[in-house]
């Protein structure tokens, strides 16, 4: 295996993760488009400049930009972004009009743009459901089999047999679930329950947090309860299970990027953590060179990852377009054209904010900026 990945591999590693995933995102939007009987301009891989494509006999232009960073399907009559009637839409003929997204009832709209955020999670959770099927389901018990000693868990008491029932008041049925519960809360105060013989115990403790590091360099700060467990076992998983397994692990990746995300806009998880397509490059590269099985993997938490995004209430996301959406079917008609415009131009605004810093951050891991201060100094 390679230890540090070179360039050639990395880009490679990242066309291959986010090339795929943005196809199948828009061919969801296209596919449901098509249902509904809504006529498709164009159906883009990448923005900018065209650098190949070809019109097929529908007249759908599909075709590949310079910047491989996303993707786009134009619907006929899609004339500005808030996907609003206009004049010129109006000016239409009325058989035209009538294969247009603008003319199709609110729900079938929503449906066209929901299609894309979920053929992202059937995509991982296709995968997910491959792994169960491959290497089955590892289950551990939460139950204590040692603490480590200076730890969180130690200072609070915790004994070998404890049975861990809950954590900061959230049900505990694994070990993974205390792990996964511990990892994003690095330094915060909780609770936690354990069933100590006959009796119930409760406990308070300060989440530890270790500064670890990965065999490319990168630093991650997570947080540990030092608690050591059972055995783990493995249970086969059927055909029929692995879907079950599958969406059961698909939530609970949305359920941490979710806390993710509030400890975020709550200030508890510093905006210098999140990372953009730069780091999702570099990572990319990382987990080519472990193995085609750490690699398909990163698939499916990218996939996760856009589908979650694009579902997000902002304005010029897809999670936009529904929150109005979901406006227009309770008020029984659109939200005035002036509102939306203001909205989309703030969102714009927002996702332009978002990436100018996660790019700051990327180049700063990259050592960028100690690199020039290194220089000036």
């Amino acid at each position: 295996m390679i230890e540090t990945p070179g360039i050639l591999l990395t880009v490679l590693s990242f066309a291959l993760v986010i090339g795929p995933l943005v196809f199948v995102h828009e061919m969801g939007h296209y596919l449901a488009g098509r249902f509904f009987g809504i006529k498709a301009d164009a159906f883009a891989i990448g923005f900018g400049r065209e650098i190949a494509g070809f019109t097929d006999r529908r007249g759908t232009r599909w075709k590949f930009g310079w910047l491989p960073l996303g993707g786009y399907v134009k619907f006929a009559g899609d004339m500005n972004p808030a996907s609003q009637p206009s004049a010129e839409w109006l000016s239409l003929p009325a058989d035209e009009r009538q294969r247009t997204f603008q003319s199709k009832p609110v729900w079938q709209r929503a449906i066209v743009v929901a299609a894309g955020p979920v053929v992202n999670f059937v995509v991982a959770i296709l995968i997910l459901g491959g792994f169960a099927l491959a290497y089955g389901d590892i289950r551990m018990p939460p139950v204590v089999g040692g603490t480590v000693p200076g730890s969180a868990a130690a200072a609070a008491g915790l004994q070998v047999g404890d049975r861990i029932t809950a954590i900061g008041g959230r049900s505990v049925e694994t070990f993974d679930d205390l792990a996964r519960f511990a990892r994003i809360r690095a330094g915060e105060r909780t609770q936690i329950d354990a069933v100590r013989g006959d009796q119930t115990v409760s406990r308070d403790l300060v989440i530890g947090t270790e500064l670890q590091r990965d065999r490319f360099g990168n630093e991650y700060k997570i947080g540990r309860l030092g608690i050591a467990g059972a055995k783990p076992v493995i249970v086969p998983v059927s055909l029929i299970e692995a879907p079950v397994v599958a969406v059961k692990r698909t939530g609970q990746i949305v359920s941490m990027m979710v806390e993710t995300l509030s400890q975020v806009v709550t200030g508890r998880r510093s905006v210098k953590e999140l990372g953009g397509p730069l780091s999702i490059a570099k990572v990319s590269g990382e987990q080519m060179s472990l193995g085609l099985d750490a690699y398909v993997f990163l698939i499916a938490l990218v996939s996760i990852n856009l589908g979650f995004i694009n579902l997000l209430p902002v304005p010029m996301l897809d999670g936009g377009h529904l929150f109005f959406y979901a406006i227009e079917a309770v008020r029984r008609r659109p939200v005035e054209p002036q509102v939306q415009e203001w909205a989309y131009r703030g969102g714009l605004a927002a996702i332009l904010a978002l990436m100018l810093i996660v790019t700051f951050n990327d180049l700063g891991n990259f050592g960028l900026w100690k690199n020039l201060a290194g220089l000036i100094g």
